[in-house]
């Protein structure tokens, strides 16, 4: 498609270098922020511990307390329909990602004061009301950074990258005061800490953020609802869906394989644990690889890249006997994982409507939980009443639907169009729609 063919020209990524530095900063910041304080955070082990230590509960007891905390993560989309559509003190993005910010570390900082469960969930779910809130409309800059400097891989895969950064600093920490603290003060350690990384996107994020003004008025909800019904009027948008939910859809098996490692290669629960870090260094070197070569691949190469890669990752777990096997498996998934991560999201980002992003993206993001989620709860129907327990053909069927993604590709007709580069929108001009 004639660069013609588009209403504007998103500015190329060499000649805004220090635009896209600054954002690279930010979701750095952020992502450390969300690794750190999310639920499955800092905060998880020291969490469980004083849970179970303390106040004797059941694993099923735990489990139905600690459901309530994501219910603030399920309606991610109501946040960023709000920021769409009403901005606050002129910013539709910027005030949100403070106030957003704010309220979780306010929320740690209370954790650090109550040790009483109907206390302690109280500035739990104002946490997790503050992380579901920063990443729907993080999610909304994103789309529209990447559209406006054709770097959106770029900007996931910096996301993805300082998370799992996050994700193993926090799982140590958390390991560590669980180990040296009692529960409670390792409960109340925890918090203090995390509740620093917030607050540090609160004063950050004031300078690294340049939000473009937008008053509330008429023609501004006008220009918000149009990209809003561009969004359930799009057949491409709705295609992007559909593909997203199918190409994360394979019975997943990461419930079989805990059972798998502790019951049948009787691995220590320590040793797990660490898998659990390997796993993350992977999606740090997936995240550097494809940075380094991806990045400027063309849409459908990459996301054909990322199922091969799928296919490979999965049926190594065939080859899983012993610990070093373990690790070099481990490494290798989630070295996969983050390849597929940034080509999906890239893909999302780019076919997000104008005027409407922070909804959009929030859409396909809840699309692709949703389906790892199902995928999950099937495949460990599958391991349990079907394969009764044995995981070698979990893995084929997983792999197998994993390459069956190869099929939906082409459906998409993505042509030659570059990651990072604004999908043309159905309303467009007769010559834009040949896309």
């Amino acid at each position: 498609m004639p660069d013609s063919a588009l209403a504007t020209t998103p500015t190329s990524p060499s000649t805004r270098s220090p635009e896209i530095q600054r954002l690279m900063v930010f979701f750095a910041l952020v992502y450390v922020a969300e690794g750190m304080g999310q639920m499955a955070g800092m905060i998880s082990q020291p969490l469980n511990y004083y849970l179970k230590q303390v106040l004797h509960w059941t694993p099923v007891q735990v489990t139905a307390y600690l459901a309530a905390l994501t219910f603030p993560w399920f309606i991610k989309p109501l946040y960023g329909v709000v920021s769409d559509f009403i901005p606050i003190f002129g910013s539709r993005r910027k005030a949100y990602v403070l106030f957003a910010n704010g309220l979780a570390a306010l929320a740690y900082f209370g954790v650090t004061m109550v040790s009483q469960p109907s206390h302690l969930i109280v500035f739990l779910f104002l946490t997790a009301y503050g992380m579901a809130i920063s990443s729907a409309v993080c999610g909304a800059v994103l789309v529209e950074s990447g559209q406006k400097f054709r770097a959106s891989g770029m900007f996931v895969s910096q996301q993805w990258l300082w998370y799992n950064i996050a994700a193993i600093a926090a799982s140590l920490i958390g390991g560590l005061l669980v180990e040296k603290l009692a529960p409670v003060s390792a409960l109340h350690a925890a918090a203090a800490m995390i509740a620093f990384a917030p607050l540090a996107v609160v004063f950050l994020g004031a300078i690294l953020i340049k939000d473009e003004k937008r008053a509330i008025n008429v023609a501004g909800f006008k220009q918000t609802w149009s990209g809003l019904s561009q969004t359930f009027k799009s057949p491409k948008f709705w295609t992007i869906v559909v593909f997203l939910f199918l190409y994360n859809f394979s019975p997943g098996f990461a419930t079989p394989l805990y059972y798998h490692l502790t019951d049948h290669l009787k691995f220590p629960q320590i040793y797990i644990g660490v898998l659990g870090s390997i796993a993350s260094v992977g999606w740090i070197v997936g995240g550097v690889i494809y940075r380094k070569f991806l990045h400027r691949l063309s849409s459908k190469t990459a996301l054909n890249i990322s199922i091969a890669f799928g296919v490979v990752a999965t049926l190594a777990f065939l080859g899983l006997e012993g610990k070093i096997s373990a690790a070099l498996v481990y490494f290798l998934s989630g070295m996969a994982a983050m390849i597929a991560y940034v080509a999906s999201l890239t893909l999302a980002a780019d076919f997000c409507p104008k005027q409407s992003e922070g909804f959009s993206y929030a859409i396909l993001m809840s699309v692709a939980n949703l389906a790892m989620s199902g995928a999950d709860i099937v495949g460990s129907y599958f391991y349990e009443h079907i394969f009764k327990n044995q995981l070698p053909p979990l893995i084929w069927v997983s792999a197998l639907f994993t390459a069956v993604a190869f099929l939906l590709v082409p459906i998409l007709r993505l042509g030659d169009k570059r990651q990072g580069d604004p999908a043309l929108t159905d309303a467009a001009s007769p010559a834009t729609r040949e896309l």
